[in-house]
Formats: structure tokens, C-alpha cells, sequence
């Protein structure tokens, strides 16, 4: 199996009034998160990535109109966990994280691949934030309220 590229996406899926979809990762149990995931291709664009990752993880498709996932321009590096270096090229211990988030209807069918994962839940964006196991999920959903307000309307 080749390596993965470290740089990824992590995609915060939120409803109009900031409830917030978290996943349930199928290899670590009670570890909860926001879709994630690497690039496929050093040249595969970010919103590519993001809008394939979401539909892999969650069956949910951006289709740009009224799925619309939006690009923070906002990167994070952070450390790989020891338990996941392995998939890593030898000596690779940082990865660069790009955020989006995608607001949804809260009724959207969520359909999860489960070799990755295998539960998932609603939360309000505070209690999401509480939940995740990455520091770096947390903080993205702990700005959601502050993204939100900015977008356009």
C-alpha cells in the first residue's frame, strides 16, 4: 500500500442552527470526528478532496447548489498520532489539515462507510467540540459560529 500524502481535508458538517455531525471512527472506537481525510494525488485540488471525502465518509454530496461546501482558507500542522505514522513515508510526523464546512439540511440521509466508521450523532457545535478526539476538530467547530456569520447570504 503506498503512503499517504500529509495534507488532508477536514470537512465540519453543520445544520442552519449549528448542530453539528460527528462520526464514530470504525478502528478506534469512542473517537469522534468530522469527515478527514488525505489528498488522493499531491495535485488533487482541495475542494476536490473535500467533496470526495464527504460523500466517501457520509454519502452526503456537495453538488454546489444547495450542498455547498466552503473553503475557511484556513490550515492547520499538526502532529500524526504514533498509533497512525505508520502509513505514513518514514520520518513523516506532521500533517497539513485544510478546514471546510458544509451547512445541511438537519433531516440529510447520512449513509457511513463502515470500514471507517461506524456510528454517528447530532450535537450542538459546543458539545460537538467536547466530543472529538483532535484538537484540531475541535477548534473548527469551536469557530463555527464566528464562520457562519460570515458567510454569505
Amino acid at each position: 500500500m503506498p503512503y499517504k500524502i500529509p495534507e488532508s481535508v477536514l470537512v465540519v458538517i453543520h445544520t442552519a442552527d449549528l448542530q453539528v455531525l460527528l462520526i464514530e471512527r470504525a478502528d478506534k472506537p469512542g473517537f469522534w470526528q468530522s469527515v478527514t481525510g488525505s489528498l488522493d494525488a499531491v495535485d488533487e485540488p482541495l475542494l476536490a478532496a473535500a467533496t470526495r471525502e464527504l460523500f466517501e465518509e457520509t454519502g452526503i454530496v456537495a453538488d454546489g447548489r444547495q450542498i455547498v461546501l466552503r473553503d475557511w482558507q484556513l490550515s492547520n500542522i499538526y502532529t500524526i498520532y504514533p498509533v497512525w505514522r505508520h502509513r505514513y513515508a518514514p520520518g513523516v510526523t506532521e500533517n497539513t489539515e485544510h478546514v471546510f464546512s458544509v451547512q445541511v439540511p438537519r433531516e440529510i440521509e447520512v449513509k457511513l462507510a463502515p470500514r471507517e466508521h461506524t456510528n454517528h450523532l447530532w450535537l450542538p457545535y459546543l458539545a460537538a467540540a467536547d466530543r472529538c478526539f483532535s484538537a484540531s476538530n475541535a477548534e473548527a467547530i469551536l469557530q463555527l459560529k464566528e464562520q457562519t456569520a460570515a458567510m454569505p447570504r
